[in-house]
């Protein structure tokens, strides 16, 4: 399977485990040729789980990327998506 794919399956588990409506969770995947950005998209009362306190989860989830980027030879980065009100 394809490191991206991998990642990508990976981020939803770890998403869908923060947050209380995991059937919300989407993550979407914009790949360039040197960086990939996962767009997760969480329901509204959810945003706050998955940023963390002082957006500590949020900086997790971007250290777990970035480390799994560096194996895969790319950059992963993480863009938490606002939801529309």
């Amino acid at each position: 399977m394809d490191p991206v794919q991998e990642t990508a399956s990976l981020m939803e588990l770890m998403v869908k485990a923060l947050v209380d409506a995991p059937e919300a969770v989407r993550i979407d995947v914009v790949s360039g040729t040197q960086a990939v950005i996962y767009e997760v998209a969480v329901d509204p009362v959810d945003v706050r789980r998955v940023i963390g306190r002082r957006g500590r989860t949020a900086d997790a989830l971007r250290e777990i990327l970035t480390n799994l980027g560096s194996k895969a030879g790319r950059r992963f980065m993480l863009e938490i998506v606002e939801p529309q009100r």
